[in-house]
């Protein structure tokens, strides 16, 4: 069967997956799933696996990310991981899934922190005035 391609961007992060036929190896930029670090971003990235484990089994799963912090990445590549098997199976069942269990497994958060303003020491608090 030919090899599915997936993207998933969270933030600056952007992480392609590369998903064949195999066993259920999962590789993050060329470490295994198991010593990916730190523990909450590997819980995240698994979610989508643990969703549908049959699947999961049947497939090898390389993961590619780079850009952003290691949440913003682990959030990419979990959509990643479900757009591709979701396009490896074709099954409405599993976009279903997904959906309802959590809708950016699906279709990527595109919320950016906002841009600092003159004026103040971030996006919307200004400097206070001490006069008045």
């Amino acid at each position: 069967m030919k090899p599915v391609i997936a993207i998933g961007r969270r933030k600056a992060s952007l992480a392609k997956v590369k998903i064949t036929p195999g066993k259920g190896k999962v590789i993050v930029n060329n470490r295994a799933l198991e010593a990916y670090e730190p523990e909450l971003a590997r819980l995240k990235i698994m979610e989508p696996l643990q969703l549908v484990p049959e699947l999961a089994k049947t497939v090898d799963i390389k993961i590619e990310v780079k850009g952003g912090g290691f949440m913003g990445q682990a959030e990419a590549a979990r959509t990643a991981i479900a757009r591709g098997l979701f396009e490896w199976s074709k099954d409405p069942k599993i976009r279903e899934l997904f959906r309802r269990h959590d809708w950016t497994l699906i279709k990527s958060d595109v919320r950016f922190k906002e841009t600092k303003k003159p004026g103040g020491p971030g996006a919307r608090a200004k400097f206070q005035k001490s006069y008045r």
